[in-house]
């Protein structure tokens, strides 16, 4: 890193002010990121996330999980008993 030569201390505050704004914008940014994040961990939000991940695996294999299971909820129609 280069060092920079200031020719009055008007260029040092000046550049002490650019610094002092970058670090409240940078700040603010990290704020910012956290309450996002924090929004983003919900209960609900989680749940969402997992069933939405979930839903998709189990649209595309349904048809070979009823194929699976049908045949025991058949026979347990067909061998249950009349009274129960």
């Amino acid at each position: 890193m280069e060092k920079k030569k200031y020719s009055s201390y008007g260029e040092i505050d000046r550049d002490l002010e650019i610094l002092k704004l970058e670090k409240e914008i940078n700040y603010q940014k990290l704020v910012l990121s956290f309450q996002r994040t924090k929004e983003s961990i919900t209960p609900q939000k989680i749940v969402n996330g997992f069933v939405s991940s979930y839903t998709g695996y189990i649209k595309k294999s349904f048809p070979e999980i009823l194929q699976s299971v049908l045949p025991f909820i058949i026979s347990w129609f067909i061998n249950r008993k009349r009274g129960d």
